[in-house]
């Protein structure tokens, strides 16, 4: 892990600044189902006070990357079980490798675009990625650290510790660093990484000019080992000289991936005309301009001591040294314009350069292979927001004027709320966009991973309908219906690849990328709901999904649920409170995607179905004070079922283990 110094940091600060931990403990209880609402954490901070003012939890601030402000919560309700997790978010739609730091399957997708533009690929290995939009930023009345802690499999730790504090009631500043670290129950799947990141944000006095700016480097190591090599004898048969996994045969034993990223942002924004009050001390008219700026590199590896029949012949002896690198700078200014009747209007100019490379050109017997793609993307665009009484609308466009990556994408959302316990919404997407760089142009020491589709390959183009429903009640569903264009994967090229060669494993030295001609359309409705009886309570959510195309190349399961019967209840006179239950995930069986390591990405089978075992977990999780602490045994119905398990062809899921870790607040 290459940037662990700061966590020596925070254990430094913990020692030198004194720390509350007398927080007297408050209402809990959650009644109806998980509706979108404000969270108000009214716990207050011993000793500490603002002005006049007894702080509380609430107090203390987190801003978006769209500049949506919430409150810190420091409850424990069921939503912060299914989020205890690596990823730090609610994996319903994944399905986890063994490993901490693995990839994870898909059992759901959206394909709504964010950015219009290509990202590296290796799409498999950026789940915990941070991208701009992930990074937060903060506005705090006292220093207040956050340490989570979570135990991994084998010889290692997972830890995300957070500080952040602001010197004056404008200037905030704040340093995290994410890094774990675990052996893995199966041979050569060691997994490590290391994400550190300082962010700042600022205001002037008289609130004209701000500023909010951060730099993140992270860094993704994994020993790949490529499945299990004999499933049925050593894994399926429930033979007990395998009970230990480190007995069971990999295809490799010499294989190596990582990603390793740079970012440094600044968003800065100036008010020409400042909001003043008028007489009914209603906001009124503001004009501002901003820029923002964001400068990255990475690049994505993978090692291999020797040639390995897996993925086919080399182009020479030696090491396999695959290395794509990405070098991407945005350059974006905007007019802001605000006013309380005809809402907010934002004019947006971008930007975009790129250069994707490789080390070398190729010359093959088929053509010349480039070793790099680059260019300059220039886009514009807008965005409008209002809200008139309980009707929400939000707008977004964006075109590229000049470039080869021609792309446009258009969001709308209106969403009406008729009280506290309903509301309703509307999403309408379309974009058309090049898929992702490793589909265009990509190069590899073994021969059948060298391609270039510039010239071939199409826009993505989708387009999606949602609608949502909100009620306490009877809870939450939503439904999306999506039409995708030019549906880009990867997958065994039939023209190469014999049913004999898919069948023994061997479909990997085949994979090429793909473009579907035909439209793929794709629907899914799921609902969420809470049943309370009492101390104890039911969570659930279900989800269907149907996928319509001509052929066989979108692949998802047809029914996802996730059940959760647990009680709850303040314990020890009301020093302790108390959840614990038992959690069921199952899902369908299809033709779950297969892993390919080499590209750190999941391609399209249709050999092999998988899934219909369920996965059943046993917790407990307590709030003392303001530390949450979850103990889980996870998938303990593994004691007394048959090993069928898996979360990708060759890759069985993790077996029974007790896990345990806790989530600490300090406000000092």
């Amino acid at each position: 892990m290459k940037y662990a110094w700061p966590a020596l940091f925070f254990l430094f600060f913990q020692l030198t600044y004194s720390q509350e931990d007398s927080i007297p403990s408050v209402d809990r209880s959650v009644s109806g189902p998980p509706v979108k609402k404000k969270i108000i954490d009214s716990t207050l901070i011993p000793g500490k006070e603002e002005g006049n003012k007894q702080i509380t939890v609430s107090d203390y601030k987190i801003v978006s990357f769209q500049r949506d402000t919430i409150s810190l919560d420091t409850t424990l309700v069921m939503a912060k079980e299914y989020k205890y997790n690596y990823l730090r978010k609610d994996d319903f739609e994944l399905m986890p490798f063994a490993n901490v730091g693995q990839p994870y399957n898909s059992l759901g997708m959206d394909f709504e675009k964010i950015s219009l533009y290509p990202k590296i690929g290796a799409v498999g290995k950026h789940f915990k990625y941070l991208e701009m939009e992930d990074v937060d930023y903060y506005n705090v009345p006292t220093p207040m650290t956050e340490l989570m802690f979570k135990t991994t499999f084998e010889q290692g730790q997972f830890l995300d510790a957070l500080l952040t504090f602001n010197t004056s009631k404008r200037l905030n500043f704040s340093v995290a660093y994410t890094g774990f670290r675990s052996l893995g129950k199966y041979r050569f799947s060691q997994a490590e990484s290391g994400i550190f990141r300082f962010t700042s944000n600022y205001e002037t006095k008289d609130g004209r000019y701000s500023l909010r700016a951060h730099i993140v480097a992270q860094d993704f190591e994994n020993q790949e080992n490529g499945g299990i090599s004999d499933k049925e004898e050593q894994f399926e048969s429930g033979d007990e000289d395998f009970d230990d996994r480190f007995a069971i045969d990999v295809f490799f034993t010499d294989a190596e991936s990582k990603i390793l990223g740079k970012r440094y942002f600044l968003d800065q924004q100036y008010k020409l005309i400042k909001k003043k009050k008028d007489s009914t001390e209603k906001k009124n008219t503001s004009l501002a301009i901003g820029h923002q700026f964001s400068y990255e590199t990475k690049y994505y590896q993978f090692i291999q001591t020797a040639q390995n029949d897996y993925f086919g012949n080399t182009l020479a002896g030696g090491i396999i040294n695959d290395k794509s690198n990405l070098k991407t700078m945005l350059n974006q200014v905007n007019v802001d314009f605000s006013n309380k009747t005809l809402g907010r209007l934002r004019g947006v100019l971008s930007i975009y350069n790129y250069d994707y490379f490789f080390n070398s050109l190729l010359i093959t017997s088929q053509g010349r292979i480039e070793n790099q793609l680059k260019g300059e993307e220039v886009q514009i665009g807008g965005d409008y927001q209002n809200q008139i009484g309980g009707f929400k609308l939000n707008a977004s466009l964006r075109y590229g004027v000049v470039g080869d990556l021609t792309n446009t994408l258009i969001n709308a959302n209106a969403s009406y709320t008729i009280n506290d316990d309903y509301s309703f919404g509307f999403t309408v997407h379309s974009s058309s966009a090049m898929p992702n760089f490793n589909y265009l142009l990509y190069q590899s020491d073994y021969v059948n991973y060298n391609w270039q589709n510039t010239s071939s390959f199409k826009n993505v183009n989708t387009n999606s309908l949602q609608f949502t429903f909100d009620t306490r009640l009877f809870g939450n569903i939503s439904a999306k219906y999506t039409t995708i264009g030019n549906y880009t994967f990867f997958a065994p090229d039939p023209s190469n690849a014999t049913p004999e060669q898919i069948e023994a494993n061997q479909e990997n030295a085949f994979l090429k990328p793909f473009q579907e001609g035909n439209s793929v359309n794709y629907l899914k409705i799921k609902y969420k709901n809470e049943f309370r009886l009492g101390k104890f309570a039911l969570n659930n959510t279900i989800m269907y999904q149907n996928v319509s195309q001509t052929n066989q190349v979108l692949n998802l399961p047809e029914f996802v649920t996730r059940n959760t019967l647990y009680f709850s209840d303040d314990v020890f006179k009301k020093a302790m409170y108390l959840q614990t239950g038992v959690t069921l995930k199952y899902f369908t069986s299809y033709n779950m995607d297969a892993y390919n390591p080499l590209l750190g990405e999941f391609y399209t089978q249709n050999q092999e179905e998988l899934g219909a075992f369920p996965m059943l977990d046993f917790f407990i999780n307590a709030k003392v004070r303001q530390t949450r602490i979850f103990l889980k045994a996870e998938h303990f119905n593994t004691l007394f079922t048959q090993p069928n398990y898996y979360s990708a062809p060759n890759y069985p899921y993790r077996d029974f283990v007790i896990r345990f870790g806790l989530v600490w607040n300090f406000f000092s």
